[in-house]
């Protein structure tokens, strides 16, 4: 039989024993996916015959609505907020466990405030202070006595007291109940909604 011309041998050895080369490769690359495909295959069995173990599921937590009491600045604050203050002109975050920031020194004297966090903001426009701290349960009823002499006007809503005062460019607000202390002094810097939103992110 005549040979079809334009055929190398030498050549076709080379491209069959690549070929081979190359099927080992992906042999070798897919040996460590078989337990989990039989895995994930077994288990769809199972969803489909009922028999699959079931477990109650998790509720995720939203973005505004953190599950435990605050431990660092950031999650005192929702996610808008916290692009509110963290982009604002110039604003450095200082967190520290410092005493409150409040000209009401003689509520904090009488209350002795167990400071979980104080998240301290300087920006162009001013600066921003806030502490969460733990207090006794009848602090917002001794807050709502005592504040009224100091200029404070003071309100209660649910399980808290909130008592506020302004003076110039300075607004001062101090929330207690359940046990719970947030106050903020804001010094010509005013957020919008900056009370509320951190207040709802402690007693929701």
């Amino acid at each position: 039989m005549a040979r079809v011309g334009g055929r190398n041998a030498a050549f076709a050895w080379v491209v069959g024993l690549g070929c081979l080369a190359i099927l080992g490769v992906l042999a070798a690359l897919a040996v460590p996916m078989i337990p989990a495909s039989v895995a994930w295959f077994g288990g769809a069995v199972e969803n489909a015959q009922g028999t699959a173990p079931t477990s109650a599921p998790v509720a995720a937590a939203g973005d505004d609505e953190p599950t435990a009491l605050p431990t660092e600045c950031p999650e005192l604050y929702d996610e808008a907020l916290w692009a509110t203050m963290r982009f604002s002109r110039g604003a450095v975050l200082t967190p520290s466990k410092d005493a409150p920031v409040t000209t009401a020194t003689a509520l904090v004297t009488a209350l002795s405030p167990q400071v979980q966090l104080t998240c301290f903001w300087h920006a162009d426009e001013g600066t921003v202070s806030t502490t969460l701290a733990t207090v006794p349960p009848d602090a917002g009823a001794i807050a709502a006595a005592a504040l009224p002499a100091s200029g404070f006007g003071c309100e209660t809503g649910g399980e808290r007291t909130r008592c506020t005062r302004t003076d110039g460019d300075l607004t001062e607000t101090i929330e207690a109940g359940g046990g719970l202390w947030l106050s903020t002094s804001e010094d010509a810097w005013h957020p919008a909604g900056y009370v509320s939103r951190t207040g709802d992110r402690i007693w929701g």
